[in-house]
């Protein structure tokens, strides 16, 4: 249950952040366009609409972003891993080596999280704040922990998981969402039929 609220949480945060990074980018970059045309009434309206925090506020949801997403790639095994070595092991041995990275990965993730809750902690007792949104610093850097101790716990999850099965995660790069392949169908007949199909439709 608590891992099925993570999950959900997890991937509702990187989606919110990123599409709101991207929209207000998009905006950003119109109204300045827009303002830069010597148009009656609408350009000094534009003027007046203040949009200087904007990058700063992406490059803070970006960050967010990114610290949850690193916690999310452990989970889905994004992350890219050089394996090779690895794999020429006895499966006794490799296993040991698989547990040892996890374990490491936990520990080094501990360790960036605890002192970044400190570095809040300090934080939390000044005053500064960032330079346009005026947000206090503490609340910007607060990433650093609760993304640390989120890819953290993801590790020890996967670390429990391989444990019990003998599996990592892994990411199919190939697997586009909503795209399904006809598994009776052998890849290139499968390529051959679309293309086809497109030849048709183009027909």
């Amino acid at each position: 249950m608590i891992n099925r609220v993570l999950d959900h949480l997890e991937e509702w945060i990187i989606s919110l952040l990123m599409g709101a990074a991207t929209l207000l980018i998009f905006v950003a970059v119109v109204h300045r366009y827009l303002a830069g045309f010597p148009i009656p009434g609408v350009q000094d309206a534009l003027l007046r609409i203040d949009l200087g925090w904007a990058q700063e506020l992406c490059i803070f949801m970006f960050v967010w972003m990114a610290k949850f997403g690193a916690a999310y790639g452990v989970r889905t095994g994004i992350h890219v891993g050089v394996d090779v070595l690895i794999k020429a092991l006895r499966p006794a041995l490799r296993n040991k080596f698989v547990v040892f990275g996890l374990l490491a990965g936990a520990l080094f993730t501990a360790t960036v999280g605890t002192f970044g809750a400190r570095f809040v902690w300090a934080l939390s007792h000044t005053d500064q704040t960032s330079a346009d949104l005026e947000l206090p610093k503490w609340i910007v850097y607060l990433c650093v922990p609760l993304g640390s101790y989120l890819m953290c716990y993801r590790f020890l999850q996967v670390t429990v998981h391989f444990l019990r099965t003998g599996e990592l995660p892994v990411h199919d790069h190939s697997h586009v969402e909503g795209v399904t392949v006809d598994e009776d169908v052998p890849p290139d007949e499968a390529g051959d039929k679309r293309r086809a199909a497109s030849a048709e439709g183009a027909a």
